[in-house]
C-alpha cells in the first residue's frame, strides 16, 4: 500500500503542471497517515489534500513550483510512522514533513522532526503534549487541541447540578489527554465533583459488556467519554442496552464527526452534547465553496479529515509563500504567526505554542431520518480557547528558547 499511495500522490500532482517541467522543480511535501488502519478517516483527508494540492497547482502552485506530495503509511504504529519520516527525508528529500492521524504516531514523529531538524506541521492529532510537554521548535499542529475542546465542554458541565462522573476513553495520549484536561478545568470550575469511575480500554479493543456494567455500578451522575469509531459503536450500542445514558448527560469528544456519527445510524444517542462537525449545515461563503469543490470532485460530503486535510494543504502554502524559500529555519519564523485562509475562517499559528487557531462546533445528537444529526450546534473560536501564555511557559519546556 506505501508505494501505491507514493506513486498515486505523484502522478496526481505532477499530472496538474505544464509539461517541461521536470521533477526537481517542484516543492516535495512529505505525508503520512494511517491509511490501512483507520481508512474510515483517512480516505477522507487523503481526498481533503488531494482537493487542495490539485487547485493550489492550478493556481500557479507556490513560489512558481508545484507541490508534489509524497505520501506514506504509518499503519497507525509509531515505529512504522519513524521508518517512513527517515525514509521521506533521507531518500525522498522532502522539504517538510506533514499529517499523521494517531497521537502517539505524532508525539514519535514530532521527536523525529526535533532530532533531524526537519519541520514537521502535524495534521489530526490532537494531543495536548504535542504543543506543550513534548513541543519543540520544528513541530507545528493545524487542528484544535484536546484542551480547548475540553475547556469549552468542562464549562458547561459544571453548570449541571452533576457531582459524580465516570469517563471512558482509549488508553494512549490522545485519550488520556482528552479526560485529564476535562478533569482539571471541570474541578477547577467546580471543586464539589469528584470522578468515581475511570475506563481506559486499549484502542480498538473495547469489552463493552464489562465496561458499560462497572460504569453503571459506579452509579455516576454524568458521564465523560472520549471513544471513537469502532470502541464508540460499541460503547453506544452496549451503553442504550444497558441503560447507561438513562437519566444521565453524557459529554463526548468527536461523536458528532461524520466518521464516528454516520455508522452509528438511528443508534446514536440523542441528546448527547458532543463536539463534532456538521458538514451540511455550515453556509459560510468559504465553507460552502469547500463542500461544492469537495461533493463535485468526488461525489460525497466533506468529513472532518478531509477538512482538515485540505486546510493542511492552505497553511503549508502560507507558510513557504511568507517563509521565501524552503528552508527549515525560514518556515519555522514563516510558520509563527502566519495568517492563513480556511474553509472554516482564517487561522494563525500562535508563536508562543506553535498551536493554530483553529475552531471547533459543539451541539446535541438527535436523529432524524434513521440517521444521526447535531443540532443545537455553535462555532468557537479556537483563538478563544488557549491556555494563556504565562502557563504554556510552565507546561512547554524551553519555551524562552524554542
Amino acid at each position: 500500500m506505501k508505494n501505491s499511495i507514493c506513486r498515486a500522490a505523484m502522478v496526481f500532482t505532477l499530472a496538474l503542471w505544464p509539461l517541461g517541467h521536470a521533477l526537481a522543480d517542484s516543492i516535495r511535501i512529505g505525508e503520512m497517515s494511517s491509511y490501512s488502519a483507520n481508512p474510515q478517516s483517512t480516505d477522507a483527508y487523503r481526498k481533503g489534500w488531494e482537493l487542495a494540492v490539485k487547485e493550489i497547482n492550478a493556481a500557479g502552485g507556490v513560489l512558481g513550483k508545484p507541490l508534489e506530495v509524497i505520501s506514506r503509511d504509518d499503519t497507525g504504529k509509531p515505529d512504522a510512522g519513524l521508518r517512513a519520516a527517515q525514509e521521506l527525508v533521507t531518500n525522498e528529500k522532502v522539504a517538510l514533513l506533514t499529517g499523521t492521524y494517531l497521537s502517539h504516531v505524532a508525539v514519535a514523529v514530532a521527536d523525529f522532526a526535533n532530532t533531524n531538524k526537519i519541520f514537521f506541521l502535524v495534521g489530526q492529532p490532537q494531543s495536548d503534549a504535542l504543543v506543550w510537554e513534548r513541543g519543540n521548535r520544528y513541530t507545528f499542529r493545524l487542528f484544535n487541541s484536546n484542551r480547548s475542546q475540553v475547556l469549552a465542554l468542562a464549562k458547561m458541565a459544571a453548570e449541571l447540578p452533576a457531582k459524580r462522573w465516570a469517563t471512558i476513553a482509549p488508553n494512549y495520549e490522545f485519550g488520556q489527554s482528552a479526560v485529564a484536561g476535562f478533569r482539571q478545568e471541570l474541578q477547577r470550575l467546580r471543586p464539589d465533583v469528584e470522578f468515581v469511575n475511570e475506563q481506559w480500554p486499549a484502542l480498538g479493543k473495547l469489552e463493552a459488556g464489562a465496561t458499560v456494567q462497572a460504569m453503571i455500578a459506579a452509579r455516576p451522575d454524568a458521564v465523560f467519554n472520549a471513544t471513537f469509531g469502532a470502541d464508540l459503536a460499541k460503547f453506544v450500542r452496549e451503553g442504550n442496552m444497558r441503560g447507561l445514558f438513562e437519566g444521565r448527560e453524557v459529554f463526548s469528544v468527536l461523536t458528532g464527526l461524520p466518521e464516528y456519527l454516520e455508522p452509528l445510524g438511528n443508534e446514536a444517542p440523542a441528546g448527547w452534547i458532543v463536539t463534532g462537525y456538521p458538514a451540511e449545515q455550515v453556509d459560510t461563503p468559504a465553507h460552502k465553496a469547500f463542500r461544492d469543490a469537495y461533493e463535485k470532485a468526488y461525489g460525497l460530503s466533506p468529513k472532518v479529515g478531509s477538512l482538515i486535510g485540505y486546510s493542511e494543504m492552505q497553511a503549508i502554502k502560507a507558510i513557504i509563500e511568507k517563509a521565501g524559500s524552503t528552508d527549515t529555519e525560514a518556515l519555522i519564523a514563516a510558520a509563527r504567526g502566519v495568517k492563513f485562509e480556511t474553509p472554516v475562517g482564517p487561522l494563525t499559528f500562535r508563536p508562543q505554542d506553535h498551536q493554530s487557531t483553529f475552531g471547533f462546533f459543539i451541539g446535541k445528537l438527535a436523529v432524524e431520518n434513521g440517521k444521526g444529526k447535531m443540532v443545537d450546534w455553535k462555532f468557537y473560536d479556537g483563538a478563544d480557547y488557549q491556555l494563556p501564555d504565562d502557563v504554556v511557559k510552565t507546561l512547554r519546556p524551553h519555551a524562552a528558547t524554542q
